[in-house]
């Protein structure tokens, strides 16, 4: 029994590592490019999901932070009751969600639509209700979650977190951000240490 119980644990590596190498495969170039463009340029960007996408869109808005981008999170509940003060004209709004039908997303898409906000929307259904309403969209593709029954946000959140990866070191090589800059910024730990050390 424990050994079943560890195969099918090791297996979750196998199969998150199919989907981040199918989700390299369906990316568009251009519209991946296009993001980059306009994360590099906003004044602000703002990143909401729901769940999982919601932990991933925090990460992000942090990687962004890191590069001098400025960013937050945006709670969807938050959002429709003031929370999009913080977006204005031409900014930039991240919206994360593996369908594309997250009903807590589709106001969000619209009110920053109306207030001249740039959409990116990550999913995987391209013929989605986000998918629609956004400007830019980037693809994902997940094989399967990692647990037997296929449901839990495991595989999807890898993928996601891989691909605000991809975009922050983009982003990083568009701007021409400097790691001494990362260092003023980032004096605490053991990076600090070794940034501010030399």
């Amino acid at each position: 029994m424990n050994d079943e119980i560890f195969e099918g644990a090791m297996n979750a590596f196998k199969i998150e590592s199919e989907s981040l190498l199918a989700t390299a495969q369906v990316i568009d170039k251009e519209q991946f490019l296009k993001a980059v463009e306009v994360l590099s340029k906003a004044e602000r960007i703002g990143s909401s999901g729901c769940g999982h996408s919601g932990i991933a869109c925090r990460h992000f808005a942090h990687l962004m932070c890191c590069i001098e981008r400025p960013a937050r999170f945006i709670s969807p509940a938050e959002a429709v009751h003031g929370g999009l003060g913080f977006i204005q004209k031409d900014d930039v709004i991240v919206l994360a969600s593996r369908g594309g039908k997250t009903d807590e997303l589709m106001p969000i898409a619209d009110i920053c639509k109306k207030k001249g906000a740039v959409v990116i929307g990550i999913t995987e259904n391209l013929s989605s209700p986000l998918a629609e309403k956004s400007d830019i969209v980037i693809a994902m593709k997940i094989t399967r979650e990692c647990d037997k029954y296929n449901c839990q946000g495991t595989t999807s959140f890898t993928v996601l977190a891989a691909i605000f990866d991809a975009l922050q070191t983009a982003v990083l090589e568009n701007t021409g951000f400097q790691n001494e800059e990362f260092a003023v910024i980032h004096p605490g730990g053991a990076v600090g240490k070794r940034l501010n050390s030399k």
